[in-house]
This record gives structure tokens, sequence and C-alpha cells, in this order.
């Protein structure tokens, strides 16, 4: 087999170059236009073109229908658009009144609620708990003074030390905030 070469090599080179830059410039091409239409079907997804079926808020007015969960929107006494939680438990009494709640916000003192009744006000006393953790503190300097004057027998400052411990164990557990509200004693006020 005889082979020639001549001029056309460099021309070869050159020609086989131009193909591999136009193969490339192709596939950039079609990446780009993936890339768009990838893009595009973001966009009408996003703004929803969508051709699924989707779930539609329709308002109650609208409807004609009764609300159906636990939760309505009415206006409060400002004539503001509020959030109310119909209480199950209060649909079920005999007296057959269901008095709407405020949903998420902190309670309101007012003179009254919406149907005219006043407002109950109630005084919380922690007197009761105040006096038990000041008995416990006592007790608690008590059982410090017999330990320092117990100073030879082992045995005995033993035994203080756990009285000590179960009176220091619960002191911690009923000198806080938490304890105090949970035992406060609620009285209404006339």
């Amino acid at each position: 087999m005889a082979m020639q070469i001549n001029g056309n090599y460099a021309q070869s080179k050159t020609d086989y170059a131009e193909r591999v830059k136009e193969k490339q410039a192709a596939l950039r091409a079609e990446k780009a236009k993936e890339a768009k239409e990838t893009k595009e079907a973001a966009e009408e997804k996003g703004s929803g073109k969508l051709s699924e079926p989707q779930d539609v808020y329709i308002r109650s007015e609208k409807s004609g229908k009764e609300p159906a969960g636990l939760y309505r929107i009415g206006q409060d006494e400002n004539g503001g658009r509020k959030i109310f939680f119909e209480d199950p438990d209060k649909a079920d009494r005999a007296d057959g009144k269901e008095e709407p709640k405020a949903d998420g916000k902190k309670p309101k003192i007012d003179d009254g609620d919406s149907q005219g009744k006043p407002a109950e006000v109630c005084v919380g006393n922690t007197d009761k708990v105040d006096r038990e953790i000041e008995k416990l503190k006592e007790k608690k300097r008590e059982l410090e003074q017999q330990i320092q004057s117990a100073s030879g027998d082992e045995r005995k400052i033993q035994e203080l030390e756990k009285k000590l411990a179960q009176v220091e164990q619960e002191l911690s557990q009923k000198d806080n905030d938490t304890y105090r509200k949970q035992h406060s004693e609620f009285s209404r006020l006339a």
C-alpha cells in the first residue's frame, strides 16, 4: 500500500479542527436551548400555568357554605378581621351557646365579652407556697447548723447530710416561678 503525502495534509488538519469546533458549538447551543426550556418551564410552573389540577381557596361567603373546621374568620369589636376557634366541647353542652375564642393571641382583659356578660376578674395568691418554701429554707439552715455542731460523730454527720440533700432537692423543685404558678390559689373578685 502506497501513501502519498502532499500539501493537502495541513488542510485536512484544519478541516478536522474546524469540525471539532463546530460539534462543540452545536453541543453548547443544544445545552443553552435545554437550559432555556427548563427555565421557561420553571417560570411557567411558578406563574401558576400548570396543566395539573390545583386546590383553590374559595371564601366561605362566596361558597355559601358554613365553615367545616374549628376555625373561622370573623370580625372583632373594632371591625378588624380575627380568627375564632369554635370549641367542640362547648357545642356539646346542653345550653347550645357557642362562644368563639380568639386564637393565637394573648387574652385581652376587657369589660366583658361580645354577648354582654361582665368579665370575670381573678386574683392569684402564692402565700401558701411562699410559707412552704420558707419552712424548707429554715429546715436547711437548721440542718447545716447541726452538721457544724456534730463535729465528732461521722454517722450522725452522714445522716444529716443525707437529710440536707433531700431538703435541698425539694427546695430546688419548689423555689421557682413555675411551681408558684401551678400551686397558686385563685379567687374571684366581686
